[in-house]
């Protein structure tokens, strides 16, 4: 009967790696017992918790001992080391093994999150591979000598959907089919199967896969992180007493770094997602989901299992005949939070699946035992025949030649073991005298040696450097032959003279060394860096006499990618990384800094190609807001983007990350197929280095609304800045506060408090004049610009009318917007916003932006609606209709209309009123002096012209002293609007990138230089302010004074 298993999950949590160290990354994964919790760093109070079989906390409370070995710190640490994770998971192998049922461990998450280190392990810490590989040839050792047990041994890759042989030395191109047999299922095709009967020779045996893999990575241009490894054990136990066979087949497998499951359709490209390269991967996950959903009951059709190499492997891993761990491995860090989120979820699924584990009998000894069933039939049939003394002479024949063909067979069966197991101790001797010699030449001679995205590939490959010179490249002419993406035929020359070694690049290749790139001989330094092509990264190490006891794993991969960033000056400060409340650094950036280090080898090997393909593409990563700021002053959050340029034609494009690597994906098929000079022209559609021409977004500026909520015209000539905080052009913008029928505003209709004007009408124009200096059409002159902004509570942002091939293009758009009732949150919105107007570009063949105002409420005399917070005012041109909503809106506009009239002619009356009272008080003064003969009467009527004046005089003090004073606060906002320009300059103003102490000290000097213009601007404005303020208070106090003698 078959055991019903679910499959059995365990997650682990790695220590910080030496990138998220130097970030200042802070952790987000806490462990109690089996159950893991995970806490969303931009919301803390967002936790969500997982529970697995096991949890396995790796990353604190550990100390290495004199061995070199990870160890529990103290007794009470929970940390779990190499030891107790093979105690839970590969024994657990090891015993479904011994009881003859196939068992399967997979190693699953994001690339660099720990699966390899579990795995395979790193020096004296080894991974489960090696021991489960080393228990089992000690418990044979140890059990009875009349059972027998064979142990063959297999190690192959999966990438791009090719299956490769790491055992063997010749590549099949389009790698190894995989083809299905009834019995066995899907297997490998022409799979080397190599018999081992030690531990040693399997070591050997890894080492030698570790080694071909490592060679072929860079040859293909295929990290191992976008690969999958299987390492698969058939254990086949023989007990001669009992003629009982048990055979069972160990899975070991190292899977594709799980971040590569992002999709990248939800990014808008029109491509593919995924390709072959992560086919697999994504299969898998599909398969999982199937197996979750049939495992709780619900109805699933179909799994997938046919759709990839890896599924087909391993069918019978996931729901099938086996018994089944996966180890999920996570990292503790909060700029992976996404990934690691990701991966406890998918490993939540793996864990519902059930598997139906048989115990296995061998196949070959049942054929044995059929064969001699049928040769004991075939002599009775031939001693049958010699009874009846029938002479059937062809009969006879017949029979007696398949008598000994069942004989040879059953020789070939029982021989092919121990004859297998002698040419692989062969094979194993002269590999072992090879190492052996490379051993002894590096410890005579300086080398080269090779740093891989893996721990586990690094150092595998070395290069000796013998006296004298030695050309590098791809040529097998050279003395060191080196394969990989933008390593030419003869790429350089390295030269030992006495130990002394230096490296000369030849014309047109890269070297880079110690993040630097050189173009003239160069002395080499024991333990410098060395990237030859793209991105083929090496370590030098000296003579013996150079050399100390330095541990060489700290020169990693983030140690090489990092360096080359510092050389290029990129850095967590450049970002900006502001630190928050608690002291820590924001993780927003450090995410950002993270993908850009990761980033940064892929767009080398993308650039590569694209010379090599003939594409002329420029890639270049950039950081998207690394200056720009919201509505309100803040700092939007950073992302990694890459512009795209065409080298002919300057065209541009702006990918997204996701879109990027799926690109990748596509361009490393495109270019395999070249490498395996296969036709690589292909039309626009399917080439992943092409896109439609699209508009680009080239920067953007802040104009503050505090002017509008006082009514005072605002005349700006402001710089719109780029996302890295570099011009790109000059916008002349006005916005001009005027009646609803355009009138614009002088200074004696602003107001001192906003709050005069709420629940009033507001009515105000942007005029957008010109653009002066634009660089996008200075670079190419056949370029076009349109400027968009979006006003408030507006639908849609706005655009002018497009301008081509002029660097000072004249835009003259007028927009006319009007609030009815003007509400709180709008004046609010006035006083602590800002307006962002966007600069984008057009090229030839780009669609231009909408310029158009549909969609928005609009006024019979062309004015934009806008503070409509309950409800969408309908559109003018959908007025007509015959529904109460619009009779009531036409009302509305009729009422606004006669109102404004009634102010108009309210406004005139006064003007006349005013002066007729002038009049008026002068004919009552000339006629009182004339005909008042009572002196009662006189004194009233000099009494109340006294009254009369000191009101008039009062109320023209009032009048006076408001202008003056909105006068004063309208220069004070004009200057403060300059400082604040300065200010984001200040801001954004960053350090030389060499290290140059010239240059450095020209910054320093200009930034002391400002800084100083800057507080001076701003005491001058608030002195100003406050003079201007302390005026009109004292000229008020004298009119009130004069008013009373």
């Amino acid at each position: 009967m078959p055991s019903s298993d679910s499959v059995k999950v365990a997650v682990r949590v790695r220590p910080f790696s030496q990138r998220e160290k130097n970030a200042g990354s802070r952790c987000v994964i806490s462990m109690n017992s089996n159950i893991t919790t995970i806490q969303d760093p931009k919301n803390p109070s967002n936790v969500k918790t997982f529970t697995f079989d096991l949890a396995y906390w790796s990353h604190s409370g550990f100390i290495k001992d004199q061995d070199g070995k990870l160890i529990s710190a103290d007794p009470s640490s929970k940390y779990a080391g190499q030891r107790e994770v093979f105690h839970d998971l590969g024994e657990g192998v090891l015993d479904s093994a011994w009881q003859g049922y196939n068992a399967t461990l997979l190693a699953y998450g994001p690339t660099g999150s720990g699966k390899s280190y579990s795995m395979i392990g790193y020096g004296a810490n080894r991974g489960i591979i090696p021991v489960v590989c080393e228990e089992l040839f000690k418990t044979i050792q140890n059990k009875e000598k009349n059972w027998q047990y064979q142990v063959t041994f297999s190690m192959l890759e999966i990438y791009n959907e090719q299956v490769i042989d790491l055992l063997s030395k010749v590549k099949k191109p389009g790698g190894l089919k995989v083809r299905e047999d009834q019995q066995q299922g899907f297997y490998v095709d022409g799979l080397k199967l190599v018999p081992c009967d030690s531990y040693a020779q399997i070591e050997r045996l890894m080492e030698q896969g570790t080694k071909i893999r490592t060679t072929a990575s860079t040859s293909m241009n295929a990290t191992s992180s976008r690969s999958h490894m299987v390492i698969t054990l058939q254990f086949k136990q023989i007990f001669l007493k009992e003629d009982i066979t048990k055979q069972s087949i160990i899975n070991l497998v190292d899977l594709a770094g799980s971040e590569r499951q992002k999709s990248s359709r939800s990014e808008g490209d029109r491509l593919r997602e995924g390709s072959r390269v992560n086919l697999s991967l994504t299969t898998l996950g599909n398969v999982i989901s199937a197996l979750a959903e049939a495992a709780v009951g619900k109805k699933v059709l179909h799994v997938p299992y046919r759709d990839s190499v890896l599924t087909k492997l391993l069918q019978s891993a996931l729901g099938g005949n086996s018994r089944t761990i996966m180890i999920a491995s996570i990292s503790p860090a909060d700029i992976c939070y996404e990934e690691t989120l990701s991966t406890l979820r998918y490993a939540e699924r793996t864990k519902k699946i059930k598997n139906k584990a048989v115990i296995n009998a061998s196949p070959t000894e049942k054929l044995i035992k059929e064969l001699k069933a049928e040769n004991c039939n075939l002599l009775s049939r031939l001693s049958s025949l010699r009874n009846s003394g029938k002479r059937v002479a062809d009969e006879t024949k017949e029979l007696r030649c398949l008598l000994a063909e069942n004989e040879l067979r059953i020789q070939a069966i029982q021989a092919t073991w121990e004859y297998r197991l002698e040419e692989a101790r062969k094979e194993w001797e002269q590999q072992y005298a090879a190492v052996t010699q490379e051993g002894r030449m590096v410890e005579t001679f300086p080398y080269l040696v090779n740093i891989n995205e893996d721990p586990q590939l690094s150092g595998v490959l070395k290069y000796v450097i013998q006296d004298g010179s030695s050309d590098i490249g791809q040529s097998s002419s050279n003395a060191i032959t080196l394969r990989g993406l933008g390593i030419l035929q003869k790429h350089a020359t390295i030269t030992n003279t006495g130990g002394k070694v230096s490296i000369t690049p030849q014309v047109n290749c890269k070297v880079i060394v110690n993040g630097v790139p050189i173009v003239v001989k160069t002395k080499l330094q024991h333990l410098d860096r060395i990237i030859l092509g793209s991105n083929n990264a090496y370590l030098y190490v000296g003579p013996p006499v150079d050399r100390t006891s330095e541990d060489l794993s700290r020169y990693d991969y983030d140690f090489v990618q990092s360096e080359l960033a510092a050389a290029k000056g990129f850095s967590v400060d450049k970002l900006g990384a502001g630190n928050k409340k608690d002291g820590k650094p924001d993780p927003s950036v450090l995410a950002v800094f993270h993908d850009y280090i990761k980033l940064m080898p892929l767009i080398a090997e993308a650039n590569q190609m694209s010379v090599e393909l003939k594409k002329d593409l420029k890639l270049e990563l950039k950081v998207k807001n690394l200056a720009s700021s919201d509505s309100r002053g803040y700092d939007l959050q950073k992302e990694i983007i890459i512009k795209v340029t065409h080298n002919i034609t300057n065209q541009v494009w702006v990918w997204s990350k996701s879109k990027f690597i799926n690109r990748k994906f596509l361009m490393e098929e495109l270019y395999q197929r070249f490498l395996d000079g296969e036709n690589v022209q292909v039309d626009n559609e399917s080439d992943p280095f092409w896109d439609p021409v699209e508009i680009i977004h080239l920067g953007s500026a802040h104009i503050w609304l505090q002017s509008l909520a006082y009514c005072m015209k605002l005349e700006e000539q402001i710089e719109l800045l780029n996302s890295e905080g570099k011009e790109e052009a000059i916008l002349l913008i006005n916005i001009i506060p005027c009646s609803p029928n355009g009138r614009a505003f002088g200074e004696d209709e602003m107001v001192i408090d906003p709050l005069e004007m709420l629940g009033k009408r507001i009515d105000f124009k942007i005029h957008i004049s010109q653009c002066l200096g634009v660089k996008w059409i200075k670079e190419v002159a056949q370029r076009g610009i349109q400027i968009g902004y979006k006003f408030y509570d507006l639908p849609h942002s706005l655009y002018t009318k497009p301008a081509w091939k002029n660097v000072n293009p004249k835009l003259e758009e007028l927009t006319q917007f009007s609030a009815l009732n003007t509400s709180h949150e709008f004046l609010n919105y006035l006083q602590k916003n800002a307006l962002i107007v966007d600069l984008w570009g057009l090229q030839e063949g780009c669609a231009e932006l909408d310029f158009s105002q549909q969609d928005m409420a609009i006024t019979p005399k062309g004015s934009i609606f806008i503070d409509n917070p309950k409800a969408e005012i309908p559109n003018h041109a959908d007025l007509n209709t015959g529904n109460p909503v619009a009779e009531l809106y036409q009302k509305l506009l009729k009422l606004e209309q006669e109102t404004e009239l009634l102010r108009d002619i309210n406004r005139a009356l006064r003007e006349e009123n005013v002066h007729l009272k002038e009049k008026l008080k002068e004919c009552q003064t000339d006629t009182s002096s004339k005909t008042l003969k009572s002196p009662i009467k006189k004194l009233a009527t000099k009494t109340t012209s006294s009254a009369s004046k000191d009101s008039c005089a009062v109320c023209n003090s009032r009048i006076s002293c408001d202008a003056e004073f909105a006068k004063a606060l309208k220069a004070f906002y004009q200057n403060m609007n300059v400082i604040r320009g300065q200010f984001l300059k200040l801001k954004h103003y960053r350090p030389p990138e060499e290290d140059n102490v010239q240059l450095l000290r020209q910054f320093a000097e200009k930034q002391s230089y400002m800084l100083k213009d800057f507080g001076d601007q701003l005491e001058s404005s608030i002195s100003k302010l406050k003079n201007d303020v302390a005026l009109i208070i004292k000229k008020k106090r004298e009119r009130l004074a004069n008013s009373k003698q």
